[in-house]
Order: structure tokens, then C-alpha cells, then sequence
């Protein structure tokens, strides 16, 4: 059995699509999986299990990336098609059956789980190797609980003040977490690392992973840490899916739809437009409230 998934060129989105392929992974698992993504999010399926492909999509204008994927999979019999971009693709290659995203109201994960109609979603989930495993027990080795933060986000609008992050961690480090260490993460590139860097400067004996990391190494560094508190961005549903008590930290984006989908997850909303309308307080309740939860067996 073949099966083509086409997801996000977003790592947001593509994490939370996971929960399908989980899915489908359990409920076939002798199927053959390609998977057509962004470049950005391929990390996201590197250590899938059954993955025969890993196409990646480089964006052309006037929508010139669908021809190479259609050419790429139109010579194959597919026995199901999934198409979380609603893309004219799936009805363009040979296949048994298509499932094809609409845009309905709620969570992302209930929308992604209205593909195939399944009731109650399935929560996204990581892939990891050991080698990342290994690569995450040496950058966070055993010791006092970790608090990871997400300090950045692909705009400047979803972006908490730095200085609360840095207030954020010490008050969780002096009350619910006491001694609690501290890690950074952050995406590759200059702009990430600035936007990561005034809560660097304000942490020196925080553990710097920004941009130090592939996604499944992220992802298993992150399911090391005791709390994950950050904006909404990739990192943040990554953390989420990796299992690691998570809080987003939302202010203009639309928390209902893009909130952490996980087991153990919460999100703190500015009390106005902008993310300088949330207060370190809110923050820290919510966090609080997660950690006070006992993990799931």
C-alpha cells in the first residue's frame, strides 16, 4: 500500500498534520509513505517509520512548485491521497481514494482529523533516532529539572519581551521548580539568534541550543526538559509533541486554533493586541498549573 501525505511549508503546521500520519501509520502499518512538505518543515518527517520519500517543495512564483510534485508522483498508483494543502495535486494524480482538508471552525488538530473523519483528534507525536537521543543526554545531561524557552517566532508581532522570559524562568526556578536550569532554543539563522539573544545575555549559565539543532534533535532535547514556555512558533507545537509540558504564549494570533496540541499543555493570552499585554503573572500561573499536574503515565 502506497499512500502520499502532502503537508505544510510551515513547521507549526506540519508538526500539528503529524497526528494523521501517526494514524495512519498504526492503522496500515505495512503502507509505504511519501511525504511532500516545505523545505523548513522536512525535519518534521526525517525519522518517520515507513517513509519511502521525503519530497521537499521549493516555493516558485505563480505556484510553479506543484508541477515538479505532480511529476514526481503522477507516474504511481496511490491507494490514498492526503491533502492537507487542498491542492488541485490530488485530484491530479492516480489514486483509490483522496482525503482533501476544508477549512472548518476549531483547533487545527480537529479540522486536520476531519480529513479522514476521526473523532477525537489524534494528538500529534515526534520521530526521533537514537543518535538524537544520545546528541540530547549530552546537551542535557541528567541533573535539576530544565525549563525550555522559546524566545522567538517567525514575526516580531507574536514576540514576548525578553525580559520576561528571563523574569519568567527565575520565578519558576525559585518557587514551583526550585533550581530548575534553563536552556534556550531557537531556529537557524541571523534573525532567530537576535531575537534569542537578549534572553542569552541576561542567562549566562543557560544552555544554548539556537540553531545548534535538527528538528528531531530538538525534539529530543525537548522531551528532556520539565516545561516548555514559548511563543507561538514552531518550537512551541514541537514541545508540544515531544510530550514536554508546554505553555504558548499567545497575544495576536488566534490561540484557539493554534494552541499546543500535547498531553500536557496550556496557554497564557495577552489581555490586549500586543504581547506587552501580558503579564509575567499570567505566564507564570499557567506554567505553574502545569507543572503541579503529574506526568502522564
Amino acid at each position: 500500500m502506497r499512500i502520499l501525505f502532502v503537508t505544510s511549508n510551515r513547521i507549526g503546521d506540519a508538526v500539528l498534520s503529524t497526528g494523521l500520519l501517526d494514524h495512519l501509520l498504526r492503522t496500515y502499518p505495512q503502507a509505504r509513505f511519501t511525504v511532500a512538505c516545505g523545505p523548513v518543515a522536512e525535519g518534521v518527517f526525517a525519522r518517520m517509520p515507513n517513509l519511502e520519500r521525503l519530497i521537499t517543495l521549493e516555493k516558485r512564483p505563480y505556484a510553479g512548485h506543484w508541477l515538479p510534485l505532480w511529476a514526481a508522483t503522477v507516474g504511481t498508483w496511490w491507494d490514498l491521497v492526503v491533502d492537507i494543502r487542498a491542492s488541485a495535486l490530488s485530484w491530479l494524480v492516480p489514486t483509490r481514494r483522496r482525503a482533501v482538508m476544508r477549512r472548518r471552525p476549531g483547533h487545527k488538530t480537529a479540522q486536520l482529523a476531519a480529513i479522514l473523519g476521526l473523532d477525537p483528534p489524534p494528538m500529534p507525536v515526534t520521530w526521533t533516532a537514537p543518535e538524537d537521543r544520545a546528541l540530547a543526554e549530552r546537551l542535557i545531561p541528567p541533573g535539576p529539572p530544565v525549563v525550555a524557552l522559546g524566545p522567538t517566532a517567525n514575526w516580531t508581532g507574536k514576540v514576548w519581551p525578553p525580559e520576561r522570559f528571563v523574569e519568567l524562568y527565575r520565578r519558576i526556578a525559585a518557587g514551583p521548580l526550585p533550581g530548575a536550569r534553563v536552556a534556550v532554543l531557537a531556529g537557524p539563522g541571523p534573525q532567530e539568534r537576535a531575537l534569542a539573544a537578549p534572553v542569552l545575555d541576561a542567562l549566562p549559565g543557560a544552555i544554548d541550543l539556537c540553531g545548534r539543532l535538527t528538528l528531531p534533535e530538538a525534539a529530543a532535547c525537548l522531551a528532556r526538559c520539565a516545561l516548555f514556555a514559548g511563543n507561538d512558533s514552531g518550537l512551541m507545537h514541537l514541545a508540544a509533541a515531544a510530550g514536554t509540558p508546554t505553555l504558548g504564549l499567545f497575544g495576536p494570533t488566534p490561540a484557539p486554533e493554534y494552541a499546543p496540541a500535547g498531553r500536557r499543555t496550556a496557554v497564557a493570552l495577552a489581555r490586549g493586541p500586543d504581547m506587552a499585554d501580558l503579564p509575567v503573572e499570567d505566564a507564570l500561573q499557567a506554567a505553574t498549573g502545569l507543572i503541579a499536574v503529574p506526568q502522564p503515565a
